[in-house]
């Protein structure tokens, strides 16, 4: 049973990684296409919040003292982070096509403002994470 947790904490914090890397690069400058990565980020939090569930299930279950709480206030702002990321980055990008020059400027500014949101957000979950044991 130990190799399913190790495969599962593995495809968590890999997946996390990705999602919050990119989330955050793409935060940082507009002129990086953010229409090409917001695919692969949605699936990674999915897979996130997948193996997350598993991992709770595993280690925490109906318990819920201080550690489960700071872990719920990062799985809530993982949540908002996808929410962000679905409603702005998403949605925009697909008013990219067809676009005018001086739209799609704007529209790429919107769509790293979401990012920058997001990017803090995951920010949070990620202290969160890692302060969670402390508590």
């Amino acid at each position: 049973m130990q190799y399913v947790y190790i495969a599962i904490i593995g495809l968590h914090v890999m997946a996390g990684v990705f999602w919050a890397g990119t989330t955050i690069t793409l935060a940082r400058d507009p002129e990086i296409k953010a229409e090409r990565f917001i695919e692969p980020q949605m699936g990674s939090a999915g897979v996130v919040f997948v193996t997350g569930a598993l991992l709770w299930y595993f280690f925490h279950g109906a318990y819920f003292g201080s550690m489960e709480m700071v872990l719920a206030l990062g799985i809530l702002a993982a949540f908002a982070a996808a929410g962000v990321l679905s409603v702005v980055v998403r949605k925009t990008s697909r008013q990219l096509a067809g676009a005018d020059a001086a739209t799609e400027r704007a529209l790429r500014a919107k769509m790293a403002g979401g990012e920058r949101i997001a990017a803090w957000l995951l920010v949070l979950t990620v202290l969160c994470m890692a302060t969670a044991r402390m508590i």
